[in-house]
């Protein structure tokens, strides 16, 4: 479809049928020397993910998938802040388009009732000890919830949205974000629906229940248990309701 937002980084903008992978495309784009800005927007994935290995799966034409390529001039241990910048950009744009404004659940899910909206995974090429390029893919169910506690935005909307807006929205939003990247922790902070939540994180190899209380500078999600304080750097976080 060609250029879609006038005047930012993302002016290389792709728009297929099926893919495999939007994200496993843009990586191979990413090793093979193509310049910040590449967007891929896949009608259907044949082999979606998501975190830690797992697929991400829905019906054609149901939900935005789209990945973007960047080139930021940050540090490997602070590529995190892209991933926080993309949640931002998407709770924003789905409110500009849709009129409400999704939760973030740490680390990279949007949530509107603890019902999952959206989840983005980003994915690094390093050099060395050098971050060379990371792609950043999201998948935002638009007219359909594609599994047990998810959610659609059609669901929170009373008029149709369509995803070329909200394609639009999110990379007016992230353009700006990435332009602003030292506001983006502090603002994560304060729009983390994780934090004072009672939670249950699924570590590889053991599981802490306690309270969410902080986001680390490294981006790391602090959690109060019985044993005192852990920082966790990688696990699967569910929100634990009251009774």
């Amino acid at each position: 479809m060609g250029r879609i937002v006038p005047d930012l980084r993302f002016s290389d903008v792709r728009w297929v049928g099926e893919t495999d992978s939007t994200n496993t495309r843009l990586l191979e784009e990413a090793r093979s020397g193509a310049p910040e800005g590449v967007v891929l927007v896949a009608d259907h994935q044949t082999a979606g993910r998501g975190r830690l290995g797992r697929r991400w799966e829905s019906s054609p034409g149901a939900s935005l998938l789209v990945s973007v390529l960047l080139r930021p001039p940050v540090p490997l241990e602070r590529a995190f802040l892209l991933t926080m910048a993309a949640g931002l950009a998407a709770s924003e744009a789905v409110d500009d388009v849709a009129g409400f404004r999704p939760a973030l659940k740490w680390p990279n899910d949007l949530m509107v009732d603890d019902a999952k909206l959206a989840g983005l995974l980003a994915e690094s090429v390093v050099e060395g000890d050098g971050l060379r390029a990371v792609v950043v893919g999201m998948g935002l169910n638009v007219t359909e919830a594609p599994a047990e506690a998810s959610t659609c935005v059609a669901a929170h909307t009373a008029s149709a949205v369509e995803r070329r807006p909200l394609l639009d929205a999110w990379l007016a939003r992230l353009d700006d974000r990435l332009d602003h990247l030292d506001a983006v922790l502090p603002d994560y902070r304060r729009r983390c629906a994780t934090l004072g939540r009672a939670v249950r994180v699924e570590r590889p190899t053991s599981v802490l229940e306690g309270a969410a209380v902080e986001v680390t500078d490294a981006g790391h999600l602090v959690v109060e248990a019985d044993g005192g304080r852990v920082a966790v750097a990688v696990g699967d976080v569910v929100h634990v309701r009251p009774g």
